[in-house]
């Protein structure tokens, strides 16, 4: 944990999406880019920071690999275990491609930090049917519960290797990976965080929107809670978050600049959910739509 601490001090990360890797040739790629981000120092570049995105559409199709699988990604699991155990890649100079009579630098990957992480949708259903097998559902003795008792945090928090090698991952890969952190689902609490609390929040963005046209754009609590609903319905996390509040707003930012008068947009909560008008303050008076 020292190392990887130290690592993590290092400043130094490039993040790759693991549908841009194909071959052999893309996988030495990825180091190649941590070299770039390095700006060429291959001492710093050797104590960086891989992150490889959607690294379940790696996964194969089936358990059977002779039969159902997936021959690109399970190939590229296979290049990828030699660089994330520790070698010594070629790699080509910042700006030029690899080529057989082209000089190469080489780069040591043991201690390079490599960070996988994916959605793995419809593992639940794997862990789900794991979890059933260890529990009696017959007889005197069972232990009857419905399907709604559980919520999708429930299973991936019991995530174990052997789900992650049912879902298609290769069992050396996994080998590879001593540490698995499941995340769990947002809830409306963390969504509501999501849209007025970073520097960038989503609220922010929109007020200083308007504020360009002299007008200060307000959300009631009742709205945020109706926008993180929302999102939750859609169970797409905090990526629906911005085209919920695009739904909601989009129509008003195009007409305010019309109205001069206008000087504060309130938004309520049936402006989420019935698209109704939200409330209006005029310089001279207040005016509900």
């Amino acid at each position: 944990m020292k190392r990887y601490a130290e690592l993590a001090c290092n400043g130094l990360e490039v993040r790759i999406k693991s549908r841009t890797i194909t071959k052999l040739e893309d996988v030495e790629n990825v180091v190649r880019k941590l070299v770039d981000a390095a700006d060429g120092d291959i001492d710093r570049a050797q104590r960086g920071i891989i992150y490889i995105d959607e690294i379940d559409k790696l996964s194969r199709k089936g358990e059977n690999p002779s039969i159902t699988r997936d021959v690109g990604g399970e190939g590229v699991q296979q290049a990828l275990l030699k660089i994330i155990e520790g070698t010594e890649v070629e790699v080509a100079p910042k700006g030029q491609r690899k080529h057989p009579m082209a000089d190469t630098i080489k780069v040591d990957t043991s201690n390079i930090l490599f960070i996988v992480g994916g959605s793995f949708e419809g593992i639940e259903k794997i862990i789900e049917k794991r979890q059933s097998k260890s529990i009696s559902s017959m007889g005197f003795g069972a232990t009857v519960k419905s399907k709604e008792e559980k919520s999708l945090n429930d299973y991936i928090l019991d995530v174990k290797a052997e789900d992650l090698k049912k879902f298609g991952m290769l069992p050396e890969f996994i080998g590879r990976m001593p540490i698995i952190a499941p995340l769990q689902e947002l809830n409306k609490e963390a969504l509501i965080k999501i849209l007025t609390e970073p520097k960038n929040a989503l609220v922010k963005q929109y007020k200083e929107l308007l504020k360009v046209d002299g007008v200060e754009l307000e959300f009631t609590k009742e709205a945020l809670e109706a926008i993180a609903d929302k999102a939750i319905e859609r169970k797409t996390g905090a990526r629906s978050l911005r085209s919920i509040m695009e739904e909601t707003l989009l129509r008003h930012m195009f007409s305010i600049p019309d109205h001069k008068d206008i000087i504060k947009l309130t938004i309520t909560e049936k402006c989420v959910t019935e698209d109704a008008e939200p409330k209006i303050k005029y310089k001279q008076a207040t005016e509900s739509c």
